[in-house]
């Protein structure tokens, strides 16, 4: 039976909120920050970060928009796959906006108040500042600082969004002006929302310069103070551009930078423009209305969601997968974007590419999406191939373009030593060939969902499989 919601003015203390916030509220974003967290400490490579992000097709469809704006991608190079977001903007950057994604995917929804909304606007627009100064300062991972000061504020932004009757308490005290926030906070929660944020911090093992920004009130490390000065950037662009709390943070930038302050609120201006535009990239709409530029505010407006079906899906990837058949191939690559063509293209719950055993009796992992194990696990998956009797993984390294299996009209092949490994799912099986020789195999099914498949998916499935063949024989061509 599952357990009941906490609702928030039952909670009593910072652990209990802590837990209530990581368990019921920000599922998403918990189990995706501990995954790409888990694949940094174990230096793994760019197809398990591959993996985590392809989980969620929601986080997927998002982080390839966010990674095709003009903020990320100025040369207009179109990303349609994960993979070759990886290639062109490099593992970390795709780390670091999977965070943001994660984050935001988690948080935004119609219910949130001004307030949230309000939260959310200063914490994208301090990031963006962020970065740019990072860049300034010629600092090795803007990308870092950016995520930093992004969930610099975190206790707050979740508080406002998932607070209930508690925010209410503290509006109220604030409204009385007797009080400071933090007075507010610790009369109302009995801790500050700078302490929720750390604490959260702790039980996401976000670590490094995150951390170190959220719990460090005066840092000498620049680092760190970039994250402070582009929070009081953001907060106080609220009181105009020409402000004296405006006026106190330039000459701050002035001593970190050694510009010209007339330089710097120049893009500042520019940094609070695009910080708009990356709010409605990662879909926080009616909070970038908080987002202070130097222009006139105009109403939100209704943004229509691309809503892209399988086959414009698996046409793109396909021009992903054309595009770099054309060049230098790197199989590894071509391998992932045709696993996420088919994974993601044909709506697949799991997918999954094994390479053939010299005895041909073992296939074994090379690249999996979709299957329910420990993404930082180091056992791969392996399946037996039984001659005596055939079982289901035989008979489609034999066939010649692949075999479409239904677990009761072919029964006799779902062997229990198969139904212990796959189970018992309607699937696709396409061998892959190279030099007439079966090296390999890709497998594919929806065992989560149990939607049927159907003779389009397979044709598309072969084509893509075909992708590997051709790229293969080319990549053979290109070594001689």
């Amino acid at each position: 039976m599952q357990k009941a919601k906490q609702k928030p003015e039952n909670l009593q203390s910072l652990e209990q909120w802590t837990k209530v916030l990581c368990e019921q509220e920000m599922t998403i974003f918990s189990n995706t920050a501990h995954n790409i967290y888990n694949s940094i400490d174990k230096r793994q490579g760019a197809m398990e970060l591959a993996s985590i992000i392809l989980q969620d097709p929601n986080l997927t469809a998002k982080l390839l928009k966010v990674s095709n704006s003009v903020h990320y991608n100025p040369s207009n190079q179109k990303m349609n796959t994960i993979s070759r977001a990886i290639v062109i903007l490099g593992s970390n950057i795709v780390r670091e906006l999977t965070i943001a994604c994660s984050f935001f995917e988690s948080i935004i929804s119609p219910e949130n108040k001004h307030q949230a909304n309000k939260e959310i606007g200063h914490a994208i627009h301090a990031a963006v500042q962020a970065k740019e100064i990072a860049i300034h300062c010629h600092d090795k991972s803007p990308e870092e600082v950016f995520i930093a000061a992004l969930l610099n504020n975190i206790g707050a932004i979740l508080f406002w969004c998932f607070g209930g009757e508690q925010c209410k308490y503290i509006t109220e005290l604030l409204s009385s002006g007797q009080y400071t926030p933090e007075q507010a906070e610790e009369k109302v929660l009995g801790f500050t929302l700078k302490d929720l944020g750390g604490s959260l911090c702790k039980s996401w093992n976000l670590g490094g310069l995150i951390e170190e920004a959220i719990t460090s009130p005066e840092p000498s490390k620049i680092r760190p103070q970039i994250v402070h000065l582009s929070n009081e950037i953001a907060h106080s662009a609220d009181n105009g551009w020409n402000s004296e709390v405006m006026d106190q943070c330039l000459i701050k930038l002035e001593k970190l930078t050694g510009e010209d302050s007339s330089k710097i609120v120049v893009r500042l201006k520019d940094n609070a423009m695009s910080a708009v535009k990356i709010a409605c990239n990662f879909g926080a709409h009616d909070a970038s209305q908080f987002i202070q530029t130097d222009e006139p505010s105009s109403p939100p407006t209704e943004l229509v969601t691309e809503v892209l079906d399988k086959k414009q899906v698996q046409l793109q990837i396909l021009q992903d997968i054309t595009q770099h058949l054309s060049g230098s191939i790197n199989l590894n690559l071509l391998l992932e974007m045709i696993i996420e063509g088919i994974h993601r293209g044909l709506s697949m719950d799991r997918s999954l590419f094994c390479i053939l055993s010299t005895d041909k009796k073992t296939l074994t992992e090379k690249l999996a999406l979709g299957w329910a194990k420990q993404l930082n696990a180091q056992a791969k998956i392996k399946l037996d191939v039984s001659s005596i009797p055939a079982n289901l993984f035989f008979k489609a390294i034999n066939s010649s373009s692949g075999i479409w299996a239904n677990p009761k009209k072919d029964a006799v092949l779902f062997t229990p030593n198969v139904i212990n490994h796959i189970g018992k799912s309607e699937c696709f099986l396409i061998p892959i060939r190279a030099d007439n020789k079966t090296i390999g195999l890709i497998y594919s099914d929806r065992a989560t969902h149990n939607q049927p498949l159907t003779e389009e998916d397979f044709n598309a499935a072969k084509h893509f499989s075909q992708q590997a063949i051709i790229g293969l024989a080319l990549y053979k061509i290109q070594k001689t």
